[in-house]
């Protein structure tokens, strides 16, 4: 059963093998990148094991049972049975919650990208409040974030930011927020208290390990230039931007915002793993377009998925009939924990009720 979990497992305990190889442990970008691998799809792999084992400890108790003829062993035997087939059905029950989770469920880091849409000065405000509204929800999870690229704008606000978050479950819990968010609201620049309209993308892409986008040297394209602030103000006197073009997908990535030419480099080669690895991922789904989720998990930015209306205090996620939440302060302040919950269900059951799932 679960062959696509099955599978997990024996990548798993390939990863074993492999972080006991000498020239792993040698290797420290390797070894790390295995580490993480193996770590990730602990959760699955450990219940995948003992799975498997209870198939065998059931035969085997079947057979006991069936062969014993004394009357206390038959009672004996048939009480071990009915004590590791409620373990069994419990495990089962995990496994295909696993299965309906997908591989976000193996996944700790994601890259987040956060922009600007279309209200002017409004819009990069509403983006700045976005940014916010996920670091607290970061902090609070106890996830890490780093800021891998920030272009503000004059008024306090948020042209672009690019970031990655870290740790449990958070790529599982914040998959769902690509595409076009929608804040209807009196900019602070309104002086006749009018509710303007504005908007912001975020794209939400699942980090990428090296092992899952080989970045062939031939590949890139590599220009250095000096960093830049607003207006085109010049914030150090070394060439330290980067901008990397992956030549194969006409993928392009910038990165200015450390002053070390190799730390930005080596933050934008993350940021463009995830997209290329993001591009692979909307080419198999459309391959197999009979097949793909909803639109809940689709990405795509230019879709409309949440109304914040602040006049109302109420959030609406479009994507979800009968969501909409009256409690658009808190979910600000970062709480967004039964908002989440809803639009993990609710993939959850689109995902049954599609059937064909791996059991």
């Amino acid at each position: 059963m679960f062959p696509t979990l099955q599978a997990k497992l024996k990548r798993y305990e390939e990863l074993e093998q492999l972080l006991q190889d000498p020239e792993v442990l040698a290797n420290v970008d390797k070894m790390l990148a295995f580490s993480r691998e193996h770590g990730g799809l602990a959760k699955i792999a450990k219940p995948v094991r003992e799975f498997n084992q209870l198939e065998e400890d059931i035969e085997a108790a079947r057979m006991i049972m069936d062969e014993e003829s004394d009357a206390e062993s038959k009672d004996y035997a048939k009480q071990e049975l009915n004590e590791l087939q409620g373990r069994y059905d419990e495990l089962k029950q995990q496994l295909e919650d696993f299965v309906t989770a997908g591989d976000s469920i193996t996944r700790g880091g994601l890259i987040m990208e956060i922009r600007a849409g279309t209200g002017g000065d409004e819009a990069a405000l509403f983006a700045r409040d976005l940014f916010e509204m996920y670091k607290r929800l970061a902090e609070t999870r106890g996830w890490k974030y780093e800021i891998m690229e920030f272009n503000a704008t004059g008024l306090g606000g948020i042209k672009e930011v690019i970031l990655s978050i870290s740790g449990d479950g958070a790529f599982h819990n914040l998959q769902f927020e690509s595409g076009g968010h929608r804040v209807q609201r009196v900019p602070e620049t309104e002086a006749q208290g009018r509710i303007h309209t504005s908007a912001a993308t975020v794209a939400v892409l699942p980090e990428a390990e090296d092992i899952e986008v080989d970045l062939k040297t031939e590949d890139l394209k590599i220009e250095t230039s000096f960093a830049s602030g607003p207006g085109g103000q010049k914030v150090n006197k070394t060439e330290s931007a980067i901008r990397i073009v992956h030549i194969p997908t006409g993928i392009e990535v910038q990165c200015q915002d450390e002053k070390s030419q190799h730390k930005n480099k080596a933050k934008a080669m993350r940021v463009l793993r995830s997209r290329i690895l993001e591009a692979k991922k909307a080419a198999a789904q459309k391959e197999r377009a009979d097949q793909r989720r909803t639109l809940i998990g689709s990405g795509d930015r230019s879709q409309r998925i949440r109304t914040y209306n602040f006049p109302q205090n109420r959030l609406t996620d479009h994507r979800v009939e009968g969501l909409t939440i009256y409690k658009l302060d808190q979910i600000m302040q970062g709480n967004l924990d039964t908002l989440i919950s809803r639009l993990i269900e609710f993939d959850r059951e689109e995902r049954l009720n599609r059937g064909g799932d791996d059991k």
